[in-house]
């Protein structure tokens, strides 16, 4: 039923239901109202008295009534009378009767009395008849229809049958709109998954040599690098029944639901073999069992349990194959990652350059970008941007493109985008004033060790432009291979850190130095930690010095235990405090040397407001030598090959 037409119908059944009420009442009134009149207008001839029943019969022994009139069904009767003591006058008397009694029939027939019976007048039978059956058939469908209306709401009544199955989204023939072709900065992954494809499109190529076809694919890494993307390409090739769901839909109130939404998943399935169930987040359903204080929640333990039997089990499910991800491989229970049910776990990492560059390629196919403006820039631009990263720095960079009413993007929306995405919006310029100077060298105390100190990354822009909740920002341009970072260059990075503590600490004094280098210190504390704890790079040696850090969450230990004593704890607090002391002393003279080049520098960033990488390096080489910054340079693949 239309939904224009249910609100119509809950306005009509509660006006009826008033209607027919009225009806039934003002039906029984004037029912009453006539046979009253009926009754009354036999006496209007002359004034009509009240005598009891009682004394009616006495009247009726002594041969002192002449005729009755009976009304209402034998209710009352009006009685014509003779007085003796007034000259046998006529008098016409009411009474009230207990019914229309044989008895008293027989006593007037006796008596010689005449009498009249008088049907009392009411409305025809059939409309009786319909009004008093209308009024329970309306009331019987009304409460249907909302029945019906309940039924079919999500939660109602009806659904109740319904909790067990499952929710999965069904495409006999799948058609995503993506393809492989559309997914580009995984090469690693995409060839796994073909093979899955393969798998499914030539069986006998594989059954040839005695392979058997997996039954389970694990995609993990971090959000945004194009897990749910690879599914929807292997559900656009495979042309195969294709099931999609996310772990939460396993996951109800009642326990018990869950368990069943699996089996009922499995059996549309086998139905439906050869065929591919995607299970996206399936860290909801596959967390650790027994994990958290005073054990699991029961509910997802049964879920788990039986998804672990379908995908495993005595019975077997030959032809499914099952495609899960998640962000979170640490917390899924083991059983689950165990061969059998996920033969294959398939890495999705942050791309690289030339990743980066592939998928720059795939979202710029409708974008409209200027002559001087390269993807190869771009992609140098963003290192540890994933595939939604580069997606959204693109959009973004096309709406700053329509705001400033151009027709290309160019490098400036570029970067614009990238300072949006990482720093956040670009907020007001501050007035010249103190405030403004205390950032400019701030920032430039930064910029100025990260120039100077050899394995430190190059500076790549300097601005006092407020942005998010930083009053002023410096970037670095990291080098892509990031994998492998050497003591040298976690203390140059220590360095670069303090470089705006430093500067304010030379320029206003130690009384004046300012909380904007908390997060820097912060951050200070955490590298020089790692370097002692874990990296083994201080003079305890080259051991692991981390307590166990696992989540309660997680089901492991309430208590995060160390191993260490108290006399090691003490010497590695020793040890962080003479990393970060000598990584400052040494910043504080860099900083010294180089007051001239730092005023210099600050009395430009003031009146500009922003400085890039070579052109800060360009005035500050005026001033001292900057040292040779080894790098990596990527080989980027031809562009028109």
């Amino acid at each position: 039923m239309d939904k224009k037409w249910k609100v119509i119908a809950l306005w009509v059944l509660p006006i009826t239901i008033v209607i027919l009420i009225t009806w039934q009442i003002l039906g029984s009134a004037t029912n009453n109202q006539v046979n009253q009149t009926a009754s009354s207008s036999a006496s209007r001839t002359a004034p009509v008295g009240k005598i009891s029943y009682g004394r009616f019969l006495d009247y009726v022994e002594s041969g002192r009534v002449t005729s009755v009139d009976i009304y209402e069904g034998g209710r009352n009767a009006i009685v014509e009378s003779v007085d003796p003591e007034i000259d046998n006058r006529v008098q016409r008397l009411r009474v009230d009767l207990p019914g229309l009694a044989p008895e008293l029939i027989s006593s007037l027939k006796e008596e010689g009395i005449s009498f009249d019976i008088h049907p009392p007048k009411t409305a025809p039978a059939g409309i009786g008849i319909l009004g008093n059956l209308l009024f329970p058939l309306i009331l019987i469908g009304g409460l249907i229809l909302l029945s019906r209306r309940s039924n079919s709401m999500p939660g109602g009544p009806g659904q109740a049958m319904q909790f067990g199955k499952t929710k999965a989204r069904f495409a006999m023939e799948a058609q995503t709109g993506v393809k492989f072709d559309d997914v580009a900065g995984v090469n690693e992954a995409k060839q796994d998954l073909e093979e899955v494809v393969t798998f499914l499109k030539q069986p006998e190529r594989f059954t040839s040599v005695g392979a058997q076809i997996p039954r389970g694919v694990l995609l993990v890494g971090p959000p945004g690098t194009g897990k749910t993307l690879l599914a929807k390409a292997i559900a656009g090739e495979a042309g195969v029944p294709f099931f999609s769901l996310s772990g939460s839909e396993f996951v109800e109130m009642f326990v018990g639901v869950g368990a069943s939404r699996v089996r009922d998943l499995f059996k549309r399935a086998k139905e439906n073999s050869p065929c591919l169930i995607f299970i996206d987040e399936i860290d909801a359903v596959g967390r650790q069992r027994g994990a958290g204080i005073g054990g699991g929640n029961d509910e997802r333990e049964q879920t788990l349990n039986q998804l672990l039997t379908e995908m495993d089990g005595f019975e077997g499910n030959s032809g499914i194959i099952i495609i899960a991800a998640t962000n979170r491989p640490d917390v899924l229970d083991s059983a689950l990652m165990r061969p059998g049910r996920f033969d294959r776990q398939v890495t999705v990492d942050a791309p690289d350059i030339s990743g980066r560059l592939s998928i720059l390629k795939v979202h710029s196919r409708n974008k409209k970008l200027e002559k001087d403006l390269t993807l190869e820039s771009i992609a140098r631009r963003t290192p540890g941007f994933t595939g939604a990263d580069l997606a959204n720095l693109l959009n973004e960079a096309a709406i700053l493109t329509a705001r400033r009413r151009k027709n290309k993007i160019g490098l400036s929306e570029i970067d614009d985008a990238v300072d949006r995405i990482i720093a956040g919006m670009e907020g007001t310029p501050l007035v010249d004033g103190r405030s403004k100077r205390l950032i400019a060298y701030h920032e430039v105390g930064h910029a100025l060790i990260g120039s100077l100190v050899k394995d430190h990354d190059p500076v790549q822009k300097v601005t006092v432009i407020p942005r998010g909740q930083a009053q002023g920002l410096t970037w670095f341009s990291p080098d892509d291979d990031q994998t492998l970072i050497s003591r040298a260059q976690l203390k140059a990075r220590i360095m670069g850190a303090l470089g705006g503590r430093a500067a304010e600490d030379i320029i206003f004094g130690r009384e004046e130095v300012t909380t904007g280098a908390g997060g820097d210190v912060q951050m200070v504390a955490s590298m020089a930690r790692q370097m002692v704890t874990r990296f083994g790079m201080s003079s305890l040696g080259p051991v692991s010095l981390e307590g166990d850090s696992q989540e309660v969450f997680v089901g492991r230990s309430l208590m995060n235990t160390s191993d260490i004593s108290e006399e090691i704890s003490k010497q590695i607090d020793e040890q962080v405090r003479s990393i970060v002391k000598k990584c400052y002393d040494e910043t504080l003279e860099l900083v010294a040397k180089n007051r001239s080049a730092m005023d210099k520098l600050v009395e430009i960033l003031i009146e500009k407001e922003t400085m890039d990488g070579d052109e800060f390096c360009k005035i500050l080489s005026n001033y001292t030598d900057i040292p040779e910054k080894d790098r990596f340079i990527p080989v980027l693949p031809d562009p028109e090959k």
